[in-house]
């Protein structure tokens, strides 16, 4: 017997969890298959949401209809607005969360989701067929579906028969080529064969994971859990190319044993805010305590003594890590110089004493770490109860996907997560956002959703993996987007929440919300066009912020352009404004979003300015066939690249490492009439 749905999720991470609760809530018949039924979305490594241009990944996640930003909230231990002295560009929301509670709240999500069914076992193949030649028909027969009670019922009509296994593709078979490979269906350790039209595949550091602690090392994809063999298998079998990267983690301390005296406490801000667009969740009311604690000489000497034992240092490991994020081991050699480094001691939940010490990533030999660990001030008397590792994993580098995230060489079949080089919570979950709704809207015969890089940081995300490539575990900065001022963290409902609506992720009454806060906005905005202020009115106002007064009367517009000016401040000194205010019921978020406008319109239309000039070439298509060799005026490496990468347009060409502004002219001679 086969057991036939429309999408299978394989990975239970936090990619797998984002596409299996979007396809299955636009429609599809989806099964989210996972090796853990209560590790849904598991913090392996730090139990943190968001960050420096992570957290507005999450925004955004939250405004297309994902779930990412509800749950946080509700599982939220501290919450921090990063960057907040700078522009509201550089703002950044982060929410320390319980991590037993965070894993629980996806569950109870995902088990009371309509059309979502979850089987645990671990898949070990992909199966796949041809796609028919143009004008053939597909077959007729369909592996039988079971109904509620167990027996046979007839299938979905279209269902393709179940094949044998296709054999390998062709180099350079790519999408929308007669005879390409399709998924059919999956198979599990336990032999259960599943049938389906697309897969999302989010296995994430379980693909031939293998862990690391000094000269010991075991299979598994983190600690307590196995590795996954046969899927890297299936897919080198058919054409795909992979490889090997690495990642990290610290050792988990016992509060117990911390004198949380000698350290130097950080506090939640005063005024926490929340991830969620939502009237649903509110901020958390009952904070935690994170805590600074600093490394010294002394316990870089004892690090160093473990240095020949390092399996990073020796040759044992052969993945690639990332740059951004390192170990311990990899701080004490690149900056060789420096007396300490700074480490942040986070909670990982309310009812738990167990501490994650981020900064001290390490695959050091565990008496090393402990050593290390104890000569830290506050930990003299520290337990541990697990020493810090690396693991290695199996990758697949993103060229080898479209922007939908489905994969040039097998149609259905798409890739969500670490399984594409990235790394974090908040660029898996945008991914598995994007394979799910992909997958739906393919198999409902609609228009994909690809969202341009003007538009959300989760588009630059996507155009980077696909364009670009992975050199190292890829993680989101501020610095790769062109239009920082445009994708803010406040404003990512009002970019993303009406395409959100328009596949059917946000429902009527959130959208109705959206809607009045776009009011609101836009009320105040007018508003403040309209209201002329006097120099007297608001004198005292300026003075107490050390601003120069004015000089005559001025619209409230232009006394709102300076910089410590606020809608807050002026309402206690305006008395019509606080009547307007009243009247309309204005909401801080409101307020906070119309301000902002109003203080970077500059910036903001200039960078639209040159998004749309750009725009130009993402519009100019190139032939999904066109032989790039044929044209001699490119020259050889981007005639290699643009073969390898097949750009859908001249602008995602462009952006192709190796192509330059001469071959982009010479493409635009080409296509560009």
């Amino acid at each position: 017997m086969v057991l036939d749905y429309d999408i299978i999720v394989i990975g239970g991470g936090h990619a797998g969890c984002e596409a299996a609760s979007a396809a299955a809530r636009l429609g599809s018949r989806t099964l989210l298959l996972t090796m853990d039924m209560v590790k849904f979305a598991e913090m392996s490594c730090n139990p943190a949401v968001g960050g420096v241009a992570k957290g507005q990944i999450v925004r955004e996640i939250d405004a297309l209809g994902g779930q990412m930003g509800r749950i946080t909230d509700l599982t939220t231990l501290q919450f921090r607005m990063l960057n907040r002295s700078k522009g509201a560009a550089m703002w950044s929301p982060r929410a320390q969360c319980d991590k037993r509670a965070f894993s629980a709240e996806w569950r109870r999500t995902l088990e009371n989701t309509d059309n979502l069914y979850i089987w645990q076992d671990a898949a070990v193949e992909l199966l796949f067929d041809r796609e028919p030649e143009p004008g053939a028909e597909a077959a007729a027969t369909a592996p039988e579906r079971p109904s509620a009670d167990g027996t046979p019922e007839t299938p979905n009509p279209g269902t393709a028969a179940p094949a044998a296994a296709a054999p390998s593709a062709a180099a350079g078979e790519g999408a929308g080529q007669p005879g390409r490979l399709r998924i059919r269906g999956v198979r599990s350790r336990m032999g259960v064969e599943f049938s389906c039209r697309a897969v999302v595949l989010t296995s994430g550091t379980f693909l031939g994971g293998l862990m690391h602690c000094g000269a010991a090392h075991a299979e598994g994809g983190r600690a307590g859990d196995a590795a996954s063999h046969g899927i890297t298998e299936s897919l080198v079998a058919v054409g795909f190319e992979t490889g090997r990267m690495k990642t990290g983690t610290p050792a988990r301390l016992d509060a117990r044993t911390i004198d949380f005296s000698r350290l130097e406490p950080q506090p939640g801000d005063e005024k926490p805010e929340k991830f969620s667009f939502s009237p649903e969740t509110h901020p958390v009311s009952e904070q935690m305590p994170c805590y600074l604690v600093y490394t010294s000489p002394e316990v870089h000497a004892i690090l160093r003594s473990g240095f020949d034992r390092s399996p990073l240092f020796n040759g044992t490991i052969h993945g690639i890590g990332p740059r951004y994020c390192p170990s311990i081991e990899d701080k004490l050699r690149t900056f060789a110089d420096k007396e300490q480094h700074q480490l942040f001691l986070e909670p990982e939940g309310r009812t738990t004493n167990e501490y994650y010490l981020n900064g001290f990533s390490s695959s050091l030999p565990w008496e090393v770490q402990w050593e290390a660990l104890h000569r830290i001030e506050g930990f003299e008397q520290l337990h541990i109860y697990r020493p810090g590792y690396a693991i290695e994993y199996d990758y697949f580098p993103p060229t080898q996907l479209l922007h939908t995230l489905e994969t040039k060489r097998v149609a259905g079949l798409y890739f969500a997560g670490q399984v594409n080089g990235t790394t974090g919570y908040e660029e898996a979950a945008a991914q598995g956002l994007m394979a799910g709704i992909n997958a739906h809207l393919k198999l409902a015969g609609r228009e994909p959703l690809v969202l341009q890089r003007d538009e959300a940081y989760i588009g630059v995300l996507i155009d980077d993996l696909v364009t670009k490539g992975v050199d190292e575990p890829y993680r989101m900065f501020t610095s790769r987007a062109e239009y920082r001022i445009l994708l803010r963290q406040d404003n990512a409902d009002m970019r993303l929440t009406p395409k959100g609506y328009e596949i059917g992720l946000i429902s009527e009454e959130r959208y109705a919300h959206f809607l009045q806060k776009k009011s609101l906005v836009e009320s105040l905005v007018d508003f403040a066009r309209r209201q002329s202020v006097k120099a007297s009115e608001i004198e005292s106002y300026l003075k107490s912020l050390n601003s120069e007064p004015l000089t005559q009367g001025r619209k409230l517009y232009e006394v709102l352009m300076r910089n410590d000016v606020t809608f807050r401040g002026l309402k206690e000194v305006l008395p019509r404004l606080r009547r307007f205010m009243e009247e309309v019921a204005m909401t801080d978020e409101a307020m906070e979003e119309a301000e902002i406008q109003i203080k970077y319109k500059g910036y903001i239309e200039r960078e639209k300015f040159i998004a749309e000039k750009l725009h130009r070439l993402e519009n100019i298509r190139i032939p999904a066939d066109f032989d790039f060799f044929s044209m001699n005026s490119l020259t050889i490496e981007a005639r290699q690249k643009l073969s390898k990468i097949r750009p859908e347009t001249i602008g995602r060409a462009s952006r192709i490492p190796g192509v330059s502004p001469a071959d982009i002219n010479v493409l635009l001679v080409k296509f560009g009439r």
